[in-house]
């Protein structure tokens, strides 16, 4: 049995949807289906669950919340015209849409989250409706009623272990069972969804339950690939990452697959395929636990923007116990989250994200360093981005770095921080934000034009 979630693009309207039907019919062995809510149709386009919320925000301003709705049934009702389903199938949307936004709102974040909801849901119950229509037995089924069973913690829900036995009951269904993604229930019954990449932990989370043999995510992409596509012309596609690899290129940019999303099927050895719902065909990629490393030296490189260092030096830091757990503490207490620390003997940098690191919190931050740890120089350095480099096979090959540094260096990209990390599957350089762009084509060419370089 398999799972496999769509995306907003592949649910966008009615043709999408008809794709949607013609890959699961094509594969007996797709029996449970999570969506997403429509999303954009076109660039200018906005998608159904930001739409909702603007309805959400309209209401708790005491605005005129139903002008705002209109639109958001006029799209669901389009799709179901033209996918010619029953009138009745329209109308409880259009109920169901109008109860979510008139609802209480009394508890701020459970009502925008049953809002947003609303998007996903609706969705399921249309294209339940439309496998119908095509002529197998499909239904909706609530994540209430399934026994989706989640936290209280509005727009971040995490899973109750409870409801993994209860979930592994939809490997028996017979009918292929139209899934909801991004939301759950508190055993209260109240609606409270997961946090970014919802719908592909629901996904991920239905695949581990019922103990899947593959985990299928269908977007608008044939396969994820070695590079951002947007930023490198034609970049060559990965037929085969693992967990750890996409782990370290979703952290650094990869935008296909959000890594924390997929945790559930991870930790459940569940492999993964990336696939294009527009060429359904296509190979794609799959993500696997394992897999036998090959010469390819590095299967991907990736790029983020927005972090800060704050660099602090101090005479033998290095025989001063503690000193490291009492600065890392005072970024804790302060509520900032770092995300390296490379350091010297004498000095020590963290990468910060600046977007959890506004001036007041750094004004705070760098004079509790200087009260408490006294060191000789402390500096904040903004607009940074991380380049990373990753692949298994860096830690049987020789010259992966020198290769990196040549390129840069060539390219005139300044480096002004280089980590690898304990696993050595992955390498970072922090240059400016400036550098990301050329130090991004510069390593591409290096490691995936240059003959030597390329992969099998």
């Amino acid at each position: 049995m398999k799972v496999c979630k769509f995306g907003g693009s592949s649910v966008s309207d009615a043709n999408q949807i008809r794709k949607v039907c013609a890959i699961i019919l094509a594969d007996p062995t797709r029996q449970i289906v999570v969506v997403s809510a429509p999303g954009k149709r076109s660039k200018e386009d906005t998608k159904v669950t930001d739409m909702l919320m603007h309805c959400a925000e309209a209401r708790l301003a005491e605005g005129d919340w139903e002008s705002l709705l209109a639109p958001v049934v006029a799209r669901y009702t389009e799709i179901c015209r033209d996918l010619e389903l029953d009138p009745a199938v329209a109308t409880s949307i259009t109920n169901a849409l109008h109860d979510a936004v008139a609802g209480s709102t009394e508890h701020v974040g459970r009502y925008q989250d049953a809002v947003k909801a609303a998007g996903e849901d609706n969705s399921a119950r249309l294209i339940a409706g439309a496998l119908r229509k095509a002529g197998c037995s499909a239904r909706y089924l609530n994540p209430g009623e399934a026994g989706l069973l989640v936290t209280d913690e509005y727009g971040r829900a995490r899973l109750l272990p409870e409801s993994i036995e209860k979930l592994a009951d939809l490997a028996y269904i017979k009918d292929i069972v139209v899934f909801p993604g991004f939301f759950g229930y508190t055993p209260g019954g109240e609606i409270v969804t997961f946090s970014r990449g919802g719908s592909d932990i629901t996904g991920a989370i239905l695949a581990a339950a019922t103990n899947a043999m593959l985990y299928e995510n269908f977007t608008d992409v044939d396969a994820v690939y070695v590079a951002d596509p947007r930023v490198i012309h034609n970049p060559l596609a990965v037929r085969e990452l693992t967990y750890r690899e996409m782990r370290e290129l979703s952290y650094a940019g990869f935008g296909v697959l959000h890594d924390e999303a997929i945790i559930p099927a991870v930790r459940a050895g569940i492999p993964i395929c990336i696939k294009n719902t527009n060429a359904p065909d296509a190979p794609g990629t799959m993500i696997v636990p394992e897999h036998q490393v090959i010469d390819s030296r590095v299967v991907g490189i990736a790029a983020s923007g927005g972090f800060c260092t704050v660099f602090i030096s101090k005479y033998l830091m290095n025989r001063e116990i503690g000193f490291g757990r009492r600065l890392l503490q005072i970024f804790e207490e302060e509520g900032v989250s770092y995300e390296h620390t490379p350091s010297g003997i004498d000095n020590i940098s963290i990468i910060i994200d600046e977007a959890s690191f506004p001036a007041a919190t750094e004004e705070v931050v760098c004079r509790r360093i200087k009260e408490e740890l006294e060191p000789d120089n402390i500096s904040v350095e903004h607009g940074m981005a991380l380049i990373m480099i990753v692949g298994e096979g860096m830690r049987y090959a020789v010259g992966v770095a020198s290769g990196a540094t040549r390129a840069l260096a060539e390219a005139g990209v300044n480096v002004e921080m280089l980590n690898q990390g304990s696993s050595e599957i992955s390498m970072m350089f922090g240059v400016s934000n400036e550098d990301a762009l050329p130090a991004l084509k510069a390593l591409y060419k290096e490691f995936f034009e240059t003959p030597a370089n390329l992969m099998d």
